[in-house]
């Protein structure tokens, strides 16, 4: 009986994601500098996130912009008018392509655990940041000296990882610090 449950809850799960992804398309670029500008540029304009694509369409960069297949035309004219040159546009009507989830939020003997790529930060229950992990890039020793100890409530605008790094660790950790503001906000 629960196995039949499980396996009604699993289908039912892969039935509501299969029509998130009607419609849906995703940006594939060479390199996560371009990944980063076209998010920059279309954020305000078009309803997109930035995601993991699946690997069987991976090239040059893990990031690539998830898209309402609709706006494409004027991504397309955006991304040119800024001369961002995607590798290609696919659609994610075929449901093998769906796209990875760049954010993973755990808890862990009551702290939080928010993750996005190789780079995590962890908080304990009050929302202060107790570590700092992972990259291997040349900021993450100053973002995390910058950031450990701290309360993610009282970090300003100019104290974020996006503000004091300034390569993919410190976006992919902007990621992560940005789910984990909004966690503590929604307090």
């Amino acid at each position: 009986m629960i196995n039949k449950l499980k396996k009604i809850l699993k289908l039912d799960k892969q039935k509501k994601e299969k029509e998130r992804l009607e419609g849906k398309g995703l940006i594939i670029f060479e390199n996560t500098k371009d990944a980063m500008k076209a998010e920059y540029i279309l954020k305000d304009k078009y309803n997109i996130r930035v995601v993991a694509p699946p690997v069987e369409i991976r090239e040059g960069c893990d990031l690539a912009i998830e898209y309402e297949l609709i706006d494409e035309f004027g991504i397309k004219r955006e991304l040119e008018n800024n001369n961002i040159k995607p590798l290609k546009f696919v659609s994610l009507n075929d449901y093998s392509l769906k796209p990875l989830e760049l954010i993973k939020v755990k808890e862990i003997d009551g702290f939080i655990l928010v993750r996005c790529g190789n780079m995590k930060i962890t908080l304990d229950k009050d929302g202060n940041i107790v570590n700092i992990s992972g990259g291997g890039c040349p900021d993450v020793p100053y973002l995390a000296l910058k950031l450990k100890g701290r309360n993610i409530k009282d970090i300003k605008e100019d104290e974020s990882p996006k503000s004091l790094g300034f390569t993919l660790c410190a976006y992919t950790l902007n990621k992560a610090y940005e789910k984990a503001k909004k966690l503590f906000i929604e307090k």
